[in-house]
């Protein structure tokens, strides 16, 4: 299958890459450093993005960028902010892409376990995870001719160790466990669904 990996650069990213080219899919890669590149916070660049490569079997989106900072510190900007770099981006993924993805083909994008656990500043991600989630629930029941999507939802990854110390006794996912739930996602049947990693 061809498959288009949005956020390729990112640690999430590279996981789903290497997996999903491990399952044997040709797999295209795309971000803001790549050829063909892609900026997911401005609509047009994600429709020249889809033009560019055509016709897909499979998306995969791994990226968001959210402010962490404590409650009483969030503003309003800092939500838009972080609904806009984690949430909205993903949307607009599948609202401009969904032409482009073939018949019985997929969506999966990522969200994590901000949006089920919660951390000392992380409200925004939380938000922006938990949006997503709904999404894919809602979304799952309405994308035409019989195209699927889910979401993958990890715990920090193990290899992401500057993470680590704001996810205090939080499991650690490595990232080759990370990037088989996108091959899940990508080759099974599953739909609406949230594919939670909770981490050892």
């Amino acid at each position: 299958m061809k498959v288009l990996v949005i956020g390729a650069s990112g640690h999430v990213g590279r996981a789903a890459v290497a997996a999903l080219t491990a399952a044997n899919h040709e797999v295209i890669a795309a971000s803001r450093s790549t050829t063909p590149s892609v900026d997911v916070t401005d609509p047009a660049s994600i429709e020249k993005l889809f033009e560019q490569v055509g016709r897909l079997d499979a998306v995969a989106v791994a990226l968001g960028d959210v402010p962490f900072k404590p409650l009483a510190e969030l503003s309003r900007e800092d939500y838009i902010a972080g609904f806009n770099g984690k949430a909205l981006c993903q949307l607009d993924v599948v609202r401009i892409g969904t032409p482009f993805v073939r018949d019985g083909g997929s969506f999966t994008l990522t969200t994590g376990i901000l949006a089920r656990e919660p951390i000392f500043t992380g409200a925004a991600a939380s938000m922006a995870n938990g949006a997503l989630e709904s999404f894919v629930l809602a979304a799952a029941v309405e994308l035409p001719r019989g195209i699927r999507i889910n979401a993958v939802s990890p715990s920090v990854l193990a290899e992401a160790e500057g993470y680590h110390s704001s996810f205090p006794g939080f499991g650690q996912v490595p990232s080759a466990v990370a990037g088989r739930a996108f091959v899940k996602s990508v080759d099974g049947v599953q739909t609406g669904k949230v594919i939670a990693l909770e981490g050892e």
